[in-house]
């Protein structure tokens, strides 16, 4: 595939998703798309550990609700690095704390393009996934 075919070819995104077959399926897209995951984590202990130990990552995608847990801190920990992040979930976007209402919010069942849409227009003074 080109660089054009590839449009996340070498952007380190980081997944957080305690459900396995949605975090396979997450992985194996931004990996099309040329991405390198970082995780995915199924707990918001193990991706607050997963930041701390990457110097760079390029964006994030994060489940809200992961083993009865609330992301809150992941996108505390992302947010301090500028990094980009976009939030999944079930809930409604009404269920986001005002703190991360500037957060693009997509509910679930999602696109992959409309994934892609969301994470490119996320803010964050990373690198920036095209649009």
């Amino acid at each position: 595939m080109s660089a054009a075919a590839l449009p996340l070819a070498g952007r380190r995104i980081l997944l957080v998703e305690d459900d396995f077959g949605i975090a396979k399926s997450l992985a194996m897209l931004f990996r099309q798309y040329g991405a390198v995951i970082i995780g995915p984590a199924g707990t918001v202990e193990d991706a607050v550990a997963l930041i701390e130990a990457e110097s760079h990552i390029d964006g994030a995608v994060l489940d809200v609700n992961v083993r009865e847990k609330l992301v809150w801190p992941v996108a505390d920990a992302l947010r301090k690095r500028h990094t980009r992040m976009v939030f999944v979930t079930g809930y409604d976007r009404e269920f986001i704390t005002p703190e991360f209402a500037d957060v693009p919010c997509m509910l679930k069942p999602w696109s992959a393009e409309q994934l892609m849409k969301a994470l490119s227009s996320a803010s964050g003074t990373g690198a920036s996934p095209p649009s």
